[in-house]
């Protein structure tokens, strides 16, 4: 075969399986839980989506009603949420057998304002020691604030810090820190790293934190089936982790 002929035919080869990878592939709908996920499934949705050439429909929505779609048939490929909301869709019958896995994972932290002084919260003590010296302490009214108000309680400083306590809806703590409207801001660790203006002081010391799991899961009526399992696995993959490690996440232990 001349040489002409061997490079016409690899043309046809490479064309015919890119219009089989156009053919193969699929649009995923996939529904997410609100805190970091966002931001996260912001950067993994497009990095699946050129290593797969599958599309990504991203929406978010809270866990009650991710769980009322799935029970009412919704057309859902994969959801990523709370552990608790897919262990809780398992248990139903909900999930298909073998696809739920835990990914990846959160802890609660404080932050400050870019050039602020960063207080020492190395252990308790020391933490509740910032707690009280600070003018005012943001916390959102999800899961890391609901736990945070359970740390104050234990620590008995709840009557001391409510004065100077700012809870914050509709947008992130650290937002409100990055304006200085909050001296100190607690949230998951994951949810104050990409907030400009913010710097993350750290986790809240071990006897004082709480992990917060996120896992993934494929609907038992998921018309995109296959291209789901390829998500669910990027997911877990190297490259995924560093990217979701950038935003504060860290692998699911």
């Amino acid at each position: 075969m001349s040489t002409r002929s061997k490079l016409t035919t690899l043309a046809t080869a490479v064309c015919l399986t890119a219009l089989a990878g156009v053919v193969n592939a699929g649009e995923i709908t996939v529904v997410a839980t609100g805190g970091p996920l966002p931001e996260v499934m912001g950067v993994l949705g497009p990095m699946f989506e050129k290593a797969s050439g599958h599309t990504v429909k991203l929406s978010i929505k809270a866990a009650p009603a991710i769980i009322k779609d799935v029970k009412e048939g919704a057309s859902i490929d994969l959801i990523v949420s709370g552990n608790d909301t897919i262990d809780a869709l398992v248990k139903d019958g909900l999930i298909a057998a073998g696809s739920s896995a835990k990914v990846m994972q959160s802890r609660v932290g404080l932050g400050v304002r870019t050039g602020a002084p960063k207080p020492d919260i190395s252990t308790v003590d020391a933490l509740k020691a910032a707690l009280l010296a600070a003018k005012t302490v943001a916390h959102s009214q999800g899961t890391s604030g609901q736990f945070f108000t359970t740390v104050i309680a234990k620590l008995g400083i709840a009557d001391a810090l409510k004065p100077k306590t700012i809870v914050v809806t509709g947008q992130p703590v650290g937002a409100v820190v990055a304006k200085g409207e909050a001296e100190i801001g607690i949230q998951q660790v994951a949810e104050l790293v990409p907030v400009p203006g913010v710097t993350l002081v750290g986790p809240l010391p071990a006897d004082v934190n709480r992990i917060i799991g996120y896992s993934v899961g494929i609907p038992g009526k998921a018309r995109e089936m296959e291209a789901a399992k390829a998500f669910a696995k990027f997911i877990a993959s190297g490259e995924a982790l560093a990217a979701y490690k950038q935003k504060g996440m860290e692998p699911a232990s």
